[in-house]
């Protein structure tokens, strides 16, 4: 692989590695503390576990869908509500991610079989929800105080004997323990490709790129040891990002998604139905903002009727930065998930400098602008083709 080839394919991740230092030195070293680096993937929770599912309405044709802030706060103040009322806090996440459910299989049959445009649609879902949720608010913030749902959701895990509250060992260890396992499970893959036949590219690269990521997530588990461990945030999100990175890349269900978005009337010749397709990439995405909305409540401890607003923005934006194509057919999940992670490194990084918000709306918008022109342009596409 030549040096341009490399840089086209590992663009986002120099551009993550560039504004890393550059906050971090513009910031005098505050980004790299070790409560900032926890943080950093706990504030944008909602961001990585929402852009799994905006990635499959993208891969459809570069749909989005505009309702899941909106769903995110109802099914969040349904939760808090039930709670308030004395309801038991596994009853109130399961009726929450009902409702989510329901939100989906509605939006999912509206843009699938009745073929609304999905713009619309979820246009319309957005003030919907987001009025259904300040009329169970009552136009009121909810204080969340069940120790059960914030234990589930926006605990730390720490090993009694082994952790204390500043120095959490077992992060480390666990840290330590999941590269190992990377690195073997990379090399074990590497060679059963190369008994096979296959071509495995070159080792000096794939063993430079397993060192990066191996130091990367022991770098982390470090800091994460130097503050309260590890969060059980983290374990939801691992959770998510790893079975949809498993769907929709070694499941056949997961490329009918870029069958769809790559040639939708070849892909219905092929016997596959596209209806099917819209169905399951919108009732899947209002899943995971219902899954949000439950994470976002235990982070906050409070739900009010503003909750969620502009997070589809920020899903959609994480996308593309993550090189999912504005024309659909591409993108992948640890592409989007580079996107949201530097999205998240340029908010903290812009709050912790003290930017106002007025100039972080104008660098985000530069940002996703940047990448989609790059990805047009890269790719040489003049229209959906």
């Amino acid at each position: 692989m030549n040096v341009k080839a490399l840089l086209k394919k590992y663009t986002m991740v120099i551009a993550l590695v560039v504004v890393f230092i550059f906050f971090t030195i513009l910031t005098g070293g505050r980004l790299t503390n070790a409560q900032n680096v926890s943080n950093l993937l706990l504030q944008n929770a909602y961001v990585l576990v929402m852009a799994c599912g905006m990635l499959l309405c993208i891969l459809t044709g570069g749909n989005v869908d505009l309702s899941i802030g909106a769903s995110l706060c109802l099914c969040g103040a349904l939760a808090a509500k039930m709670m308030q009322s004395g309801a038991p806090a596994g009853f109130a996440i399961l009726a929450a991610l009902t409702v989510a459910a329901v939100i989906g299989v509605w939006q999912g049959y509206l843009i699938g079989f009745v073929h609304i445009p999905p713009f619309i649609c979820t246009l319309a879902g957005m003030f919907l929800w987001r009025g259904l949720a300040r009329v169970v608010l009552d136009s009121r913030t909810i204080s969340i105080q069940n120790s059960k749902f914030l234990d589930l959701f926006s605990s730390y895990i720490q090993i009694p004997g082994i952790d204390e509250n500043k120095h959490c060992v077992s992060a480390l260890i666990v840290g330590i323990i999941v590269a190992v396992v990377i690195t073997l499970a990379t090399l074990a893959n590497r060679a059963r490709q190369a008994k096979n036949g296959y071509d495995t590219g070159s080792k000096t690269g794939a063993i430079v790129k397993l060192v990066i990521i191996d130091l990367l997530i022991v770098i982390y588990s470090y800091k994460l040891m130097q503050y309260k461990g590890i969060p059980v945030m983290l374990i939801w999100i691992l959770a998510v990002v790893l079975i949809f990175a498993f769907v929709t890349s070694s499941t056949v269900f997961g490329r009918y998604f870029y069958a769809v978005g790559g040639n939708e009337k070849a892909t219905k010749l092929s016997g596959i139905d596209p209806r099917k397709v819209y169905f399951w990439a919108y009732f899947l995405m209002s899943l995971l903002a219902g899954l949000s909305g439950l994470l976002m409540g235990a982070r906050i401890g409070s739900v009010d009727g503003a909750m969620g607003t502009s997070y589809e923005m920020d899903a959609i934006a994480s996308c593309f930065i993550g090189g999912a194509s504005a024309y659909g057919g591409s993108g992948t999940v640890p592409g989007i998930m580079i996107g949201a992670i530097l999205l998240g490194v340029i908010n903290q990084g812009m709050s912790i400098y003290g930017l106002s918000d007025s100039w972080q709306y104008v660098v985000k918008g530069a940002v996703l602008l940047t990448a989609v022109v790059f990805d047009v342009v890269s790719n040489h596409k003049t229209g959906k083709s």
